[in-house]
């Protein structure tokens, strides 16, 4: 997946963040305001309407049923019953009355409509409970009312009983007309609610997008810093908490570029200094070697005397010679000017004559099958070769085991070289720092028969052709330490075919 779309999707991450946000708080805010107003409207319509049908009833009740005489018939109920209903309060009426002692009679409005079995039986315990007369309370009966559903009807039940032995009367009104004004008032807050999601979305992607535009543009401006593009700044306006950031951000990247410039000002001037000191170094190194060369052939015939100073002087000058030459090509791979000249190489023949070169044939053991070619620079292979086997004979001792393979690679196939000793192996806080220029396993040892960098030449070498070197610690089968083991893996590249 690339920069970009990582990017596109965390800027995506943090925009949908804050849209769900402002959409949660709208719509936190719209229902709870919605359902406050549906509560207090439902509230409302239902008092009025049940309060109006109420009191027309009592009214009623006291007008009409009053007057009925102690012992109706059921024919006076029933045309009392249909009086009552007949306003404009729109409810069905039932009075129950006694043509005798204990036996009930029922007049109906409406007996398809409305019957005593619609009547609650707690509501019925409640109309017929008398109350004690207080000066409090000056009715032995109240009037009584619930609300009850038949079917997905709502209906509003009333009952109350005339004081002194008259009739019982229950009033039954349908709410059918207030629930669906309230269910009008539902859809209408409902859709209020969702208008002011909606609303809330578009401002919130408004206002994601002026917070983050800025967030985006430094984001970019940072990832280019990262890539080397020190002289990326920020457009600043404004004088909010972003432009703040935008303007430390060009404050940081300016303090930046100049400490890199530095940096690299100094880097390029020591670079140069040792080129140039090397290459200064090389006319009288040679005229040295020349001399060393001539009282070497003739140590034999000096003073005993001198001749362990000439010894001396002969070694420290190739040591010398060899430093020399190890910086300079170190200040190559700094400058970048290092080149691969690649060629089909024969890796048993490579490494036969390197050991040969060198005279290490008595002390070195080779596992290597003829045949297996490789396109490489030959004479940076032999450069790490060298090292890594003259390291192992000088640090761990004979016999050195080197072996040759192949292994497949998701690049294609891969050459693998193992240079392994048997000494005492490599110190486990020395690992890390094994390629390191100049660095020494002993502090009490700063002086060495080598230069110290001819491991990270090596390593330098091998970076170049696209491979790598690792070193670690082999152990014997009780878990001991038997030696280091270094492995070179290099591409094997595309052999030319003659």
């Amino acid at each position: 997946m690339s920069k970009g779309i990582i990017s596109a999707l965390r800027f995506t991450s943090l925009r949908l963040r804050l849209v769900v946000v402002f959409a949660l708080v709208a719509l936190t805010a719209a229902v709870s305001a919605s359902g406050i107003a549906y509560w207090l409207n439902r509230e409302a319509v239902l008092k009025r309407t049940q309060d109006a049908a109420l009191n027309d009833f009592r009214q009623e009740m006291q007008n009409r049923a009053a007057t009925l005489p102690l012992r109706p018939t059921q024919e006076e109920l029933r045309r009392t019953a249909e009086q009552m209903a007949a306003g404009s309060a729109g409810y069905s009426v039932l009075l129950i009355g006694e043509r005798a002692a204990g036996k009930p009679i029922v007049g109906a409005s409406d007996p398809d409509r409305f019957t005593l079995a619609d009547v609650p039986a707690s509501l019925r315990t409640a109309v017929s409970t008398e109350r004690p007369v207080t000066d409090a309370n000056p009715y032995r009966y109240h009037l009584v009312w619930q609300r009850t559903q038949r079917g997905s009807t709502p209906y509003l039940v009333g009952g109350t009983k005339i004081d002194g032995g008259g009739p019982t009367g229950y009033m039954f009104k349908s709410l059918a007309a207030e629930k669906a004004d309230l269910n009008s008032l539902a859809w209408s807050l409902g859709i209020a609610t969702g208008l002011a999601v909606i609303g809330s979305v578009l401002l919130a992607q408004v206002a994601a997008t002026t917070v983050l535009r800025p967030v985006h543009r430094l984001g970019e401006a940072a990832r280019q810093l990262g890539e080397g593009k020190l002289d990326t700044r920020l457009r600043v306006s404004g004088a909010d908490e972003l432009a703040d950031l935008s303007r430390t951000f060009n404050s940081a990247a300016e303090s930046l570029q100049k400490q890199v410039a530095d940096m690299s000002a100094r880097e390029e001037a020591s670079r140069r200094f040792v080129a140039d000191m090397s290459h200064e170094l090389r006319t009288p190194l040679t005229a040295l070697t020349a001399v060393t060369e001539v009282l070497e052939d003739e140590q034999d015939d000096l003073d005993p005397m001198i001749a362990p100073a000439v010894a001396l002087v002969v070694s420290e000058t190739r040591r010398l010679n060899d430093l020399v030459e190890n910086l300079m090509e170190v200040t190559r791979f700094d400058a970048g000017t290092a080149r691969l000249v690649l060629d089909d190489v024969d890796i048993a023949d490579q490494i036969t004559a390197c050991i040969d070169a060198r005279a290490w044939l008595d002390a070195v053991d080779l596992d290597a099958e003829r045949g297996i070619v490789a396109r490489l620079d030959p004479r940076r292979l032999d450069v790490i070769l060298a090292n890594l086997i003259g390291n192992a004979l000088k640090h761990g001792g004979s016999p050195v085991r080197v072996s040759v393979r192949t292994e497949a690679a998701e690049a294609g196939e891969e050459l693998v070289i193992s240079v392994r000793d048997h000494g005492p192996g490599i110190p486990v806080e020395v690992l890390p720092h094994v390629f390191d220029r100049f660095y020494k396993a002993s502090a009490s040892r700063p002086r060495s028969d080598g230069s110290g960098l001819g491991l990270s030449i090596a390593m330098e070498n091998a970076l170049i052709h696209g491979g790598s070197i690792t070193a670690a610690n082999s152990t014997d089968a009780d878990g001991k330490v038997d030696g280091a083991v270094f492995v070179l893996r290099l591409p094997r590249g595309e052999v030319e075919e003659s």
